[in-house]
């Protein structure tokens, strides 16, 4: 079972003004966008953190998150999710909540790391795409449904032929 390490994920008060901030003045390049979720080339990403909190089923005080404001969690991915949940219930690890679909088809659930630090693992959005495409799903269907670009949807059905 694998897990890798992704993303860090800034929970931010205003999508419009900090997408604003990292593009126009740290240069940074856009490579998807959920509207309310957007990462950056690199592997960092923002996320509203009233729709962050609205996935997570979950509002947070910050007396309930280890860090000083709640606004960061690491993103870990996982080719085998379930095995991963499995062995984290286990062994007891703190959820801050079970396995969910966020709104653009990928599975995850979040946990809490010893330091009350939330800590993100998610299934692959290849892993997404290519179940949307085995339930036979058009590429262009799997686009829009995933937010990818239709380009690596196409490529993503070159490789499961």
């Amino acid at each position: 079972m694998t897990v890798k390490f992704c993303t860090s994920v800034l929970l931010v008060n205003n999508i419009k003004d900090s997408r604003e901030f990292y593009e126009d003045i740290l240069n940074q390049t856009v490579e998807i966008d959920h509207g309310e979720c957007i990462g950056f080339v690199g592997g960092f990403s923002i996320w509203q953190i009233e729709h962050a909190y609205e996935i997570m089923a979950k509002k947070f005080s910050n007396s309930s998150v280890g860090n000083e404001n709640g606004h960061f969690e690491l993103y870990f991915e996982s080719d085998d999710l379930d095995d991963m949940h499995k062995k984290l219930t286990a062994k007891k690890v703190e959820f801050v909540h079970d396995m969910i679909e966020q709104p653009w088809g990928q599975r995850v659930f979040r946990i809490y790391d010893p330091d009350k630090h939330m800590v993100e693992l998610g299934e692959p959005m290849t892993a997404v795409i290519k179940r949307y495409l085995n339930q036979r799903m058009t590429p262009i269907e799997v686009a829009k449904r995933t937010s990818m670009p239709l380009e690596i949807v196409q490529t993503m059905v070159i490789e499961t032929k």
